[in-house]
């Protein structure tokens, strides 16, 4: 399946053109049939925010330059991370039945598309996996013998899904309620106590509009629908965005983001679809959980610094 173009690709974009730049340059490699590009609109009292979102869908409108329908999502006005992305990938699944979804600092590696269609295809019909992903923090020399594993975790640095498993999704968790149920329904879900806590805290703050994201709501929709993700055995994709004006990664890489490989064909496919507990683990102690009390207070100044500087512009 040298010929990926046949699948869908959504892309979400902003207001970081260098960004855009490097990751429309796979997708135009990758040549989709169809592109939808989600953009959101400027904050207000943003100096310069207006030119940088407008030289971004530049980027891609004047880019695409083999055949393609080009589905333009532009909002006027900021609606935030939150809920930008997740009306844009709704938009997108009432036309399509299946796509591959990029952000704009997400830098994949050629195969990454190859990796995404062969798997749309082969587990299309099978309701236990509900994500393909990009993304593998195991880190140099970690090996399960395949191609890639099963994990719990749906990451989305880089992935693709089916509209018959984005209907799952809600963005506000309106099924969500607090409780002892609900902890341990997690508990049973992750394995751990630890862990358990870590998501119901997540899960609350998301119900109570304490956080303005929309990938928890897709790691709950998944979760309560007992699927599982498929994730390589290489990190196929890198983010980019790490550092101060990323919107939420703005520390330094975490471990196991290394830089995107190529993904070595004919794949090799796991016998049974079971989530790798140990993989997983180790993706919660060097990803999810929470970071240090000097690590956050870091975080926390340079936000402060970064604001300052923009008061004064």
């Amino acid at each position: 399946m040298d010929d990926v173009s046949h699948v869908p690709v959504i892309f979400l974009v902003f207001n970081r053109p260098e960004l855009t730049s490097r990751v429309f340059a796979q997708i135009r490699g990758a040549k989709p049939a169809k592109l939808f590009v989600v953009a959101d609109g400027p904050r207000l009292g943003r100096p310069g925010e207006l030119e940088k979102c407008q030289a971004v869908r530049q980027i891609v409108e004047r880019g695409v330059d083999w055949p393609c329908k080009l589905v333009l999502d532009y909002s006027e006005t900021n609606m935030g991370c939150g809920r930008r992305i997740y009306s844009g990938i709704t938009n997108a699944f009432t036309q399509v039945e299946e796509a591959i979804i990029l952000e704009d600092d997400c830098l994949p590696d050629p195969t990454f598309f190859r990796f995404c269609a062969e798997l749309l295809d082969r587990y299309r019909n099978e309701p236990r996996v509900s994500v393909i992903s990009g993304d593998n923090f195991q880190g140099a020399g970690w090996s399960c013998g395949h191609s890639y594993y099963f994990s719990r975790y749906p990451h989305c640095w880089g992935w693709a899904t089916w509209r018959r498993a984005w209907q799952a999704y809600d963005f506000e968790m309106k099924d969500w309620s607090a409780g002892r149920d609900r902890r341990q329904w997690l508990k049973e879900i992750t394995g751990s106590f630890v862990e358990a806590r870590f998501w119901h805290k997540n899960f609350e703050a998301i119900r109570k509009s304490e956080i303005d994201t929309w990938d928890h709501q897709w790691t709950y929709a998944c979760w309560k629908n007992r699927c599982v993700s498929v994730l390589p055995a290489r990190n196929l994709v890198e983010n980019l965005g790490f550092g101060a004006d990323a919107s939420h990664t703005t520390g330094a890489a975490k471990p196991g983001n290394g830089p995107a490989s190529g993904m070595p064909f004919p794949l090799l496919h796991p016998e049974e679809i079971i989530p790798d507990r140990a993989a997983d683990r180790h993706t919660f102690d060097h990803h999810h959980k929470p970071s240090s009390f000097f690590r956050r207070l870091f975080v926390r100044v340079l936000r402060i610094l970064k604001k300052d500087d923009s008061d004064a512009v």
